[in-house]
């Protein structure tokens, strides 16, 4: 990742005139990826890059090592050795962005990534009793400790909820900055859970008060809420992001998590990064995609770029 954020005082003042304009972000919104479209060789490029932003993600009750070792061999391996010969792309190196797994599956994926010689790709864990965040602070501070223990190198937390709906924000900011003392050398990524913030301007509360106590990534969703990485509430936090950067000179990364499937969509988060905070966020140095499924449409897309036909069933696995 990029350099860490260390974080700024807690400035109230900075919260009183936040004003969001909700019928401008839905119309900025609505012109994403209509206006222009990257196709052809371009689109394979995109789609490539986006690959390699991707945090590969198993969050079930029935993980197990073995399906965390075929999650960690993806990993290395996201697409077809015949499609990145086809592409030209042989010496890229393409692989994902990190494997995300619950602290339980940590050692296990960190085990799985040495065997297959992929120790540079990250092992992420979300932790602080994910999805819910409704464990005492202690326990939650623990977990995360565990997890970096295991060899966990980023750390998604969940901010507390109910601080952020009554408008205790320096209860949402010391909260974070204790779980960022508990990562150590690991990265933040705070999840918003920005379907149960009530509202755009809590968002961008949310989002300034996880990044002054030094959230390294804000990222939307746990993918559990009933609404998760949608572009209006991405438009408010990049927005976010780009005010603390020009405060502070710190770089903040943004994750949009849950919900994204299509390989269009993928291209169309990458364009906002590029419109929005610019080239320089155009990787997964500060993005990154959380997502289950999204890497099998990618490879359905590149399979068309090299045969000039869509894949049957057989030929792209479904896991």
């Amino acid at each position: 990742m990029s350099d860490r954020n260390p974080g700024i005082e807690f400035d109230a003042s900075w919260l009183e005139h936040v004003y969001v304009n909700l019928p401008a972000v839905k119309r900025r919104a609505e012109t994403l990826g209509t206006r222009r479209y990257v196709k052809k060789q371009w689109q394979s490029a995109w789609l490539l890059r986006a690959v390699t932003c991707i945090d590969l993600t198993t969050l079930s009750g029935d993980d197990t090592a073995s399906n965390v070792s075929r999650l960690c061999f993806k990993a290395k391996n996201p697409v077809r050795d015949d499609l990145i010969k086809g592409l030209q792309m042989e010496d890229a190196g393409i692989t994902v962005g990190a494997v995300c797994v619950y602290p339980n599956r940590v050692a296990d994926a960190v085990k799985a990534l040495k065997a297959a010689n992929a120790s540079h790709i990250p092992v992420a864990s979300v932790a602080t009793g994910f999805p819910t965040g409704q464990t005492p602070l202690k326990t939650r501070l623990e977990e995360i400790r565990m997890a970096v223990a295991d060899g966990a190198r980023e750390i998604d937390i969940v901010i507390n909820r109910e601080y952020a709906l009554t408008g205790n924000w320096r209860g949402v900011y010391e909260e974070v900055k204790a779980m960022r003392e508990a990562c150590g050398d690991a990265h933040l990524k705070t999840i918003l859970a920005t379907g149960e913030l009530g509202n755009m301007v809590n968002v961008y509360k949310a989002s300034l008060v996880c990044m002054m106590a030094g959230a390294d990534f804000i990222k939307t969703s746990t993918g559990k809420e009933g609404v998760n990485a949608i572009f209006p509430v991405a438009l408010v936090m990049v927005r976010a992001i780009r005010e603390y950067y020009q405060k502070t000179g710190y770089k903040v990364g943004f994750k949009p998590a849950g919900g994204i499937r299509s390989a269009k969509d993928s291209c169309t988060w990458l364009i906002l990064m590029k419109e929005e905070l610019g080239d320089e966020w155009l990787n997964g140095q500060l993005f990154r995609l959380g997502a289950s499924s999204l890497l099998i449409d990618i490879e359905r897309q590149l399979f068309h770029q090299v045969y000039g036909r869509y894949a049957a069933t057989h030929e792209i696995p479904m896991s």
